[in-house]
């Protein structure tokens, strides 16, 4: 039987197909689609119904390369949700996490119930577009219409099948679920005017969802496909389809965000961790991700596209290589980064308004970008081994960046760690692992993993000597000065 991983992103999305032959996973994109946001009288808009015409299309290409039955899973991004009727359609097209809606929505939420309380209950990190947030500022029309709130993987499998369920990888990131109880926290809920019962059953990442409902899309020829709730936050599948072995390995999921961390068995609830907005969004088989997210690969696609001439991304390796290093210190986390109008310009107006030097060409607009995303990684390096108190050995970087060697050889020389690359198609393979391992093709996540650093490609970068270690004492100093006054002790740690 055939393997598909429907891998969507914040650009793209793709069908990946995967078996194992001769003791190793051999994998194949399939099809490739399109995907963005739009804005619409002020609002973002993601086009979901182009995503689910997407998914069926390339399902259909996979039937006429004569496969009959194949299984599916489906990962997308966190926090964006779909508002389904009573009648089961679409009650308003899904808004995205980058609209300015929840701009100053952490400040409400936080004056009804305080930020300490929201993290020790909840254990996530303080993200402006977390789904509590942009529930909060939801139309209350539509909310009291609402039979079901689906995240964006949950709903194109509800789709597909007619089964509601809340998968909890992606579940965890909304800021809403009790991490002690694991289920949703009633006063959160109520603090939003949301009911636990507008959720889909939340269900572990392996468990099957249905079968594809072939007959509700009749204009397609599609195979007969089992569909799997793998971990559908598509951070969850890098992570299981990342190879770590050991015990002291930390990850990088590198794409349009940077999610730095860790893999626990337990989370860490402390005021360490709140301070630095570490979060522990749930993995797959109890684990937890310990994790921080760095603005990623977002800034400089947004440069790229903001330039007056076009260059291709490995152009502006080539020319980030020829600018001096370090020359300016950017927090590219604040929240300007986010989503502005010019990406050029907000950085331009950042180093103007620090007495910088300012970017200008596409060179120094891209070493900027790459410096700091580097410094960026190891100060975060440096928080997480003192929050869990271990030493990190090796830090593997997976995802489209994991091909930037540049970027991977100044994260091994700041950080002083040795940095393994590579799989690039982490999230489509963790996906896939997870079908296996539900299909008992695979016997457990260990021997998944022990599959990937078996069938692709893994290399290595060595720490060289530092030239300008200071710039990591220099980029604390700014981001600690330019921290807003948010002050609190936290009662409880794990």
């Amino acid at each position: 039987m055939l393997h598909i991983a429907v891998d969507i992103g914040a650009s793209s999305g793709r069908l990946v197909a995967g078996k194992i032959i001769h003791d190793k996973l051999e994998i194949q994109e399939i099809y490739r689609f399109s995907n963005e946001f739009t804005n619409r009288n002020g609002t973002y808009f993601w086009d979901i119904d182009h995503l689910l015409k997407e998914i069926l299309q390339g399902l259909s290409i996979v039937k006429s390369l004569g496969y009959e039955d194949c299984t599916v899973g489906i990962d997308t991004w966190a926090v964006d949700y779909a508002l389904v009727g009573s009648d089961g359609k679409r009650l308003q097209d899904v808004v995205s996490y980058r609209d300015h809606r929840t701009d100053h929505s952490i400040e409400k939420v936080t004056k009804i119930i305080s930020k300490e309380k929201i993290y020790e209950k909840t254990g996530i990190q303080f993200l402006q577009f977390n789904t509590i947030y942009q529930l909060y500022e939801e139309n209350k029309e539509l909310l009291n219409a609402t039979d079901k709130i689906l995240m964006v993987p949950d709903y194109l499998g509800f789709r597909l099948t007619g089964k509601a369920v809340a998968e909890v990888t992606n579940a965890s990131t909304m800021q809403l679920m009790n991490v002690e109880k694991r289920t949703f926290d009633s006063e959160l809920l109520e603090t939003i005017s949301v009911k636990a019962e507008q959720f889909g059953t939340l269900v572990e990442p392996g468990t099957v969802l249905g079968t594809l409902r072939n007959d509700w899309f009749p204009e397609f020829e599609l195979p007969n496909c089992k569909i799997i709730n793998i971990a559908s936050h598509d951070t969850a599948s890098a992570i299981i389809g990342t190879p770590g072995k050991g015990v002291n390995w930390a990850y990088l999921s590198s794409g349009t965000w940077s999610l730095l961390g860790m893999e626990l068995d337990s989370p860490i609830i402390t005021e360490a961790s709140f301070k630095e907005n570490y979060t522990n969004e749930w993995g797959a088989f109890g684990t937890y991700r310990f994790l921080k997210n760095i603005m990623g690969m977002w800034i400089l696609q947004e440069v790229q596209r903001n330039l007056p001439e076009e260059i291709s991304y490995e152009q502006l390796i080539v020319e980030a290589k020829q600018v001096p290093p370090y020359e300016q210190l950017i927090n590219f986390d604040d929240d300007r980064f986010l989503n502005p109008k010019n990406m050029i310009e907000e950085i331009q107006a950042y180093c103007l308004e620090t007495n910088q030097v300012i970017p200008k060409t596409a060179g120094e607009l891209a070493a900027a970008v790459f410096y700091n995303l580097a410094i960026m990684y190891a100060v975060a390096i440096q928080n997480l081994e003192k929050i869990v108190d271990e030493n990190i050995e090796l830090l593997y970087i997976v995802g489209g960046g994991s091909q930037n060697e540049f970027l991977n050889q100044l994260t091994a020389d700041l950080s002083r760690k040795t940095v393994c690359s590579g799989p690039v198609e982490a999230t489509a393979i963790g996906n896939l692992l997870m079908q296996l391992i539900s299909m008992e093709k695979i016997t457990s996540l260990e021997a998944g993993r022990i599959l990937v650093s078996k069938s692709f490609e893994i290399k290595q970068y060595q720490p060289s000597p530092l030239t300008s270690p200071e710039v990591i004492q220099r980029f604390v100093e700014l981001v600690s000065k330019n921290r807003s006054n948010e002050s609190g002790t936290l009662k409880s740690s794990s």
